[in-house]
């Protein structure tokens, strides 16, 4: 679904590049170009409106190249066509001419200059550099997601970035002969402390030698064995 939405948004960014963005550029060089000498253009607000086109579609950009949560193909599509389509400009320019559409339209002769100036090379480089970003590929789970579904878990089935007795989180019981893990916000910060094991019971005398008679079988008396531990 966030592919699929990413490639929802590049055909966005593939209209807002042939029709805002060339209109634009084509609009503020005719304002430009028939300026009088020492005058402004924030008097002209043809040239505002075609300022904010190119700068609308250079912000759209920014943002589905920089948005971590967007799909790389949002800007990667878009940026693949245009490197393409300058690389084909190379070899043949009358050929990629004729694949350009309303060339008549001043969408279509805008988008023809941005091509033979190298303007949509430059862009569309800039704009494949998500694909080539690992972590844009991976999908990330909201924080609603999360207190919904809980952490995820590692390989070894150990929670992701959660600490056992913070925050409420449960403390795995130690078995027999297991160290005791620290918890409490001692855990998080301090040099690592030394496992402690869990006390042995107390040594108790064998039932067989507490009920052993005094004497032998024959009337001796009988000798106690060693104090220590019994096997």
């Amino acid at each position: 679904m966030r592919h699929l939405m990413g490639i929802v948004l590049a055909v966005a960014m593939a209209a807002a590049v042939f029709f805002a963005a060339t209109w634009g550029y084509v609009r503020f060089l005719a304002e430009s170009s028939g300026l009088a000498p020492g005058a402004s253009l924030l008097s002209d607000h043809r040239a505002l409106f075609a300022l904010g086109a190119l700068a609308g579609t250079g912000l759209l950009a920014g943002m589905l190249i920089a948005a971590p949560r967007i799909s790389p193909l949002a800007a990667g599509l878009p940026g693949l066509v245009l490197v393409g389509l300058t690389a084909f400009y190379l070899v043949s320019v009358r050929r990629a001419d004729q694949l350009i559409p309303l060339r008549s339209h001043v969408s279509g002769a805008g988008f023809e200059t941005l091509l033979a100036r190298g303007v949509l090379a430059a862009a569309g480089l800039a704009m494949i550099v998500p694909l080539f970003v690992p972590s844009r590929w991976r999908s990330r789970r909201s924080d609603a997601q999360m207190d919904e579904l809980g952490p995820a878990a590692d390989e070894d089935g150990a929670l992701i970035g959660v600490i056992p007795g913070v925050g409420g989180m449960p403390v795995p019981s130690a078995g027999p002969g297991s160290p005791v893990a620290p918890t409490g916000v001692g855990a998080q910060a301090g040099p690592p402390t030394v496992p402690v094991y869990p006390t042995p019971p107390p040594y108790t005398a064998s039932p067989t030698l507490a009920a052993a008679p005094e004497t032998t079988p024959d009337g001796l008396p009988r000798r106690d064995p060693p104090q220590g531990i019994v096997y």
